[in-house]
């Protein structure tokens, strides 16, 4: 009889250097087949979006969107680390895909140039299994954590000022979302981009804040990482923000408390795949589902027209109130302020019950709500294109 070799269970400790994940699968709890099926959403290509697309490739997360619709600019490059000089002037989200894909080709990174206010669907949001915030404003991230609530994914806000920052997570359910922790003074901050009739004010949206890439390195990280543990089903400090002070080197957290009234706490129950798109109109929408009286609520308020009270005119717009700026809402003949006409749903006798979906604001792959007389229907469109894969 052969003895047993020695150190029989030595090769579960054997490091493969031909593996580029060996040190990680060291960890006790990872499993790197999770990360490579995981699904991401990365908003914002900026100083955090950069730091939190450079970890995500490295860790080989398998698909990656990333969504900005700037372009790259020199202030940018001491705060980037995926940006170049030879870069300025191109879309962010694209360059910023093409730079990552090359730090690991196990990652499909789908850019994606739009505003994240009008140009993703809850579809897409609803196949992810994190989205990650890596915005600027308060404006964008309440509606990203409306779609996240609405489409039941768990999401990472991350905000830096300076040499400061703080991170959050959100995870859909019974616990706080980020709404829950605004104050007045969000709200009043969000109001001020709007002027009297409620017109983007371009000059405040371009309000740059000033950060450094130490900050933003810290943070992006603390976003990958509470990604990492929602990905593996590991405990995370949801429904709280981790805040970091770098001047004082100050770490603490505070959790925050569910609102009972918050609006953004609706999950659209039940949506049924349909194999109709954003190019279908309402009248197709209910003739599929076989309902006689409907109508279409609508996520973005639609800007129908502007009117002035002076002189009686009107100015035909018919876009989502969000992308139409004050400059517009100006009457050309009097140069007195136009009053926006705007609906938030679409009857099945209205005139836009025939128009496209798209020409109503609705984006590729969205979820439709579609309220009939006894009950709410909530339908996935089928998607057409989103962006293109690196």
């Amino acid at each position: 009889m052969n003895p047993e070799p020695e150190h029989k269970d030595s090769e579960t400790f054997v490091i493969d250097e031909n593996d580029r994940y060996s040190r990680l699968k060291l960890i006790g709890w990872w499993e790197q087949e999770k990360i490579a099926n995981a699904k991401v959403l990365v908003v914002g290509a900026g100083a955090l979006g950069n730091e939190v697309l450079k970890n995500l490739c490295l860790l080989g997360i398998g698909s990656i969107h990333v969504i900005d619709f700037d372009e790259v600019q020199e202030s940018n490059l001491t705060r980037s680390v995926l940006f170049r000089s030879r870069h300025e002037g191109q879309p962010k989200a694209t360059v910023i895909a093409q730079m990552a894909s090359e730090l690991n080709d196990d990652c499909n990174i789908v850019p994606i140039q739009g505003n994240v206010l009008t140009d993703i669907g809850i579809g897409l949001v609803r196949s992810m299994d994190v989205v990650i915030g890596c915005l600027d404003n308060r404006e964008a991230r309440l509606w990203v954590n409306r779609m996240c609530w609405k489409a039941n994914t768990p999401w990472i806000d991350g905000g830096i000022q300076e040499i400061n920052g703080v991170t959050k997570v959100f995870v859909p359910g019974d616990g706080p979302c980020y709404e829950c922790g605004m104050t007045e003074n969000d709200y009043r901050l969000i109001s001020l981009r709007y002027s009297c009739p409620l017109l983007r004010q371009e000059d405040i949206q371009q309000g740059k804040v000033p950060t450094a890439p130490t900050i933003a390195s810290i943070i992006g990280g603390m976003q990958v990482q509470e990604a990492l543990k929602l990905i593996h089903g590991l405990p995370t400090d949801e429904g709280s923000a981790m805040v970091f002070n770098g001047a004082a080197n100050q770490f603490y957290k505070t959790k925050f408390t569910p609102r009972e009234d918050c609006l953004s706490h609706e999950t659209y129950e039940d949506v049924v795949d349909s194999d109709l798109t954003n190019a279908s109109t309402l009248k197709e929408i209910c003739q599929s589902l076989g309902v006689e009286e409907g109508k279409l609520i609508l996520d973005r308020d639609f800007l129908v027209q502007l009117n002035c009270r002076t002189c009686e005119s009107h100015k035909s717009i018919e876009r989502p109130l969000c992308l139409v700026g004050s400059s517009e809402g100006v009457c050309e003949s009097c140069q007195q302020p136009l009053q926006p006409e705007t609906i938030c749903e679409v009857a099945l006798d209205s005139p836009f019950a025939d128009r496209k979906l798209v020409d109503i604001g609705i984006p590729d792959w969205d979820v439709v709500k579609i309220q009939a007389e006894t009950e709410t229907h909530f339908l996935q469109l089928k998607q057409t294109e989103c962006g293109n894969e690196v």
